[in-house]
């Protein structure tokens, strides 16, 4: 019946997914890729003073099963950028701007690492959809409070030394 149960609930989430791809393109983290404005697609939103905004963030899927006893818990967790959602004002971006736009991006994986760190951690129980909400919901307020600071230190990208100490910081963990 476990078995059962399971199959429908991962049936039901990837279900789930597929339906929240289709609503909004999303663009996975690649080290190997970084954002060209050509990326940011969204239009610009009426009476806002800010020159750029990515959007980005991490989402997730998990399935149970059992070993023995023992409940296993399979998961993934992605950092996703949203071209739509994301804009830029072309006559007052810049190569900079582009670079701190592209540490959000950036950031948001480290935050879903981390969240697959604490995931790999955690022991569940039956209560796992909760627990893993819960794990989901804190991982982004600590996203959300850091690119906050992030902002706030480097001014938006204009105080020029701090944007070059985040770099190295983000750099640094992503590379750990």
């Amino acid at each position: 019946m476990d078995t059962l149960k399971n199959t429908v609930v991962l049936f039901i989430s990837l279900f789930a997914v597929v339906l929240h791809c289709t609503a909004q393109e999303e663009v996975p983290w690649d080290a190997g890729k970084r954002l060209s404005w050509k990326d940011f697609k969204g239009e610009v939103p009426v009476g806002v003073g800010a020159s750029a905004t990515t959007a980005s963030g991490i989402g997730y899927q998990f399935s149970t099963y059992y070993e023995g006893t023992k409940m296993m818990v399979d998961y993934e967790v992605n950092a996703f950028f949203y071209p739509t959602k994301s804009w830029y004002r072309p006559k007052i971006c810049n190569d900079t701007t582009l670079v701190h736009e592209q540490l959000h991006f950036d950031i948001s994986e480290l935050f879903a690492r981390r969240m697959g760190l604490e995931m790999g951690k955690t022991s569940f129980t039956k209560n796992v959809k909760a627990e893993v909400r819960a794990i989901y919901k804190r991982t982004l307020k600590e996203l959300n409070d850091f690119q906050n600071r992030y902002d706030d230190e480097t001014d938006y990208s204009r105080n020029v030394p701090q944007q070059i100490a985040w770099i190295k910081k983000i750099e640094r963990a992503l590379s750990e």
